[in-house]
């Protein structure tokens, strides 16, 4: 599940030129992201140049025409503006990108945000080596927050610059290859500032969709082939495992939002919901997965912190199926719906219908054929 995490690329977007405004935020810091950034950037190659390239290795190449193609698709059938995003490709000295570190209040689902030139503000923090990221999260702890440290493997910039596809990003499977840069093409489409939750489901949601599609309908896969059939498994796991989210949050804020409890008060009942929400896991939603095992959600000690990088990716999302389904399942025309309304109102997740019931994860293809 981490690699197809995004760590905001446009944190180093003109770092080396904005450090002098940049009065809420290390300067060092941006700097360094900056010139990783720049570093990223500079060792771009055309992707139509490494596809002709014998000496990179067969599976670099047939994934990175897979990225080709899913980039054409999404501008075609979605409407995305895809600009020269992903037409390039990085190869990198180590398997992860970066390391993002993330900061909640032990006694509220809220997040510590940190503020940088051109994003604003942000609710994570990434850094280019270990011990950076390890020594940002002992301070933190020290702060008394909860804290998580994990790895990504993708960014976006936002269509500031020409995002090249990251050799780590390659590390999985065509399905999530695909998916992964259908959702990083998606916040050019949409996003949201200051909406982090929001625009990171939404594009979870596009990633996802936009994958079965493209592997149910290319030429030489079709419904009944392997990729269509895991795509769509993925997509109906995710909806499960968000339902899953929603519940125990709801149950969780309900202490939270408890005036009369004291910080420790709220601190100490948190805890058996936590143990309670991961033996509901295991015993009830665990079993209905088809493709993806969640584990890193039941191996990650949880905290605030841990608990909100997951609800940032996976909030509402039959939400957004239901959104899909009463556009006629044209996710072209609830892209354009999203997209002309989102900017206008407070939250962008009241554009989405209540979800009362649990829905049933009906046939491979009952949202809808793509837009031809």
């Amino acid at each position: 599940m981490a690699a197809t995490r995004i760590f905001r690329g446009a944190l180093a977007l003109g770092a080396l030129s904005l450090v002098a405004s940049c009065v809420a935020c290390s300067p060092v810091y941006v700097v360094k992201a900056g010139i990783a950034e720049v570093g990223i950037l500079r060792a771009r190659r055309p992707i139509s140049r490494v596809l002709n390239d014998t000496t990179v290795d067969a599976d670099t190449r047939a994934k990175l025409a897979y990225v080709v193609e899913a980039r054409r698709f999404a501008a075609s059938k979605f409407g995305i503006e895809v600009g020269d995003s992903y037409t390039t490709y990085t190869e990198l000295d180590r398997d992860t990108l970066a390391m993002v570190v993330t900061a909640a209040y032990q006694d509220r689902l809220v997040p510590k945000t940190w503020w940088f030139p051109i994003v604003g503000r942000v609710p994570y923090k990434g850094h280019f080596s270990l011990k950076s990221a390890l020594d940002e999260e002992a301070d933190l702890q020290a702060e008394g927050y909860d804290t998580y440290v994990r790895p990504t493997a993708a960014f976006s910039t936002l269509g500031w610059f020409n995002d090249p596809v990251l050799s780590t990003a390659l590390q999985t499977d065509e399905v999530e290859v695909v998916a992964t840069v259908i959702h990083e093409l998606s916040h050019q489409h949409l996003f949201v500032p200051g909406q982090v939750g929001f625009n990171e489901s939404f594009a979870t949601f596009v990633g996802r969709v936009g994958a079965a599609r493209f592997f149910c309908s290319r030429e030489g896969g079709g419904p009944d082939s392997v990729k269509c059939q895991r795509a769509l498994a993925r997509w109906r796991d995710y909806q499960r495992f968000s339902r899953f989210l929603d519940d125990f949050v709801e149950e969780l804020e309900s202490v939270y939002a408890d005036d009369t409890l004291s910080f420790d008060e709220k601190v100490a009942r948190r805890a058996p919901i936590f143990a309670e929400a991961l033996e509901h896991f295991d015993r009830a939603v665990a079993p209905t997965f088809e493709a993806i095992s969640f584990s890193g959600f039941r191996d990650t000690p949880l905290n605030n912190a841990t608990l909100l990088s997951r609800i940032r990716y996976y909030n509402r999302l039959p939400a957004f199926d239901a959104f899909l389904l009463a556009h006629g399942g044209d996710l072209s025309a609830a892209l354009y719906d999203l997209k002309a309304r989102a900017q206008s109102v407070d939250d962008p997740f009241d554009l989405l219908p209540v979800v009362d019931e649990v829905p049933a994860l009906g046939p491979a293809l009952d949202f809808g054929p793509a837009r031809q």
